[in-house]
């Protein structure tokens, strides 16, 4: 008879790690089936229950992913590596290219696209210095080899970019701060934080993750030379999807 596994500490985060070990050993690789619950019980002899945390766990964690009827899967996927200094320079977007061309050499796909005249969180207006309800939104949602990975909103005040190529689905060669530089409006710094949190319901869903997973909310602010906030991207990031990447000289 085979004898019995223990996992240290609470069992289902054990059990977990040597899961997760055996995967980083490449015991399990890319779409390859891992034990179910039944068989990581009588291994570690522990109720189906907390083999299932374990599980979950690790679905959690971005390692594996669930299938319906057919149990858990090492996850076949490569993150996304988020430059988030290269990213934003000036010469990237000013020779016409895509701030997510810095990113990553696999294209992002939108697959859900909304501009329209609309109202902006209060937080938001106060830095844009408009009223809630004088806000123009570019909203989107990325997929990256058919997987959603990113929703992002860019808020504008839409008295500067009413009837620019901004308010329109295509903003053309640099996107939408390329457009804000041939207003005269360029931006010349940016702020961003960043903060992890669990998703709403709705996130969940539109980013077809596990709601017990984190995700990034990111809120970057653009200011032109003036000191006056031009636009701000808020972000939601599958944590599972992205790696923070910030090079920089000291």
């Amino acid at each position: 008879m085979a004898q019995k596994k223990k996992a240290a500490g609470h069992k289902f985060r054990g059990i977990a790690a040597d899961l997760q070990a055996a995967i980083d050993r490449g015991e399990y690789g890319p779409g390859q089936r891992i034990p179910g619950e039944k068989a990581l019980a009588e291994t570690y002899d522990v109720a189906p229950m907390t083999a299932r945390q374990a599980l979950h766990w690790l679905r959690s964690q971005g390692s594996v992913e669930s299938r319906k009827g057919a149990g858990f899967y090492v996850l076949n996927w490569r993150p996304i590596r988020r430059s988030g200094i290269t990213r934003l320079a000036r010469n990237q977007w000013s020779n016409g290219k895509s701030v997510w061309e810095a990113d990553d050499s696999r294209p992002l796909d939108v697959d859900q696209l909304c501009v329209k005249r609309a109202t902006a969180p209060e937080r938001f207006a106060s830095v844009l210095e408009i009223e809630p309800e004088a806000a123009f939104a570019r909203s989107r949602r990325y997929l990256l080899d058919g997987r959603p990975v990113l929703l992002a909103v860019s808020w504008f005040d839409h008295d500067l970019v009413s009837g620019t190529p901004i308010t329109r689905p295509d903003t053309g060669p640099g996107g939408v701060y390329a457009r804000l530089a041939d207003m005269g409006r360029a931006p010349v710094r940016f702020n961003e934080s960043i903060r992890a949190q669990l998703p709403t319901e709705e996130e969940a869903e539109r980013l077809k993750m596990p709601p017990e997973r984190a995700v990034l909310r990111i809120a970057r602010t653009a200011f032109d030379d003036s000191g006056r906030a031009v636009e701000i991207n808020a972000m939601v990031a599958d944590s599972a999807a992205y790696v923070l990447d910030y090079e920089f000289d000291a």
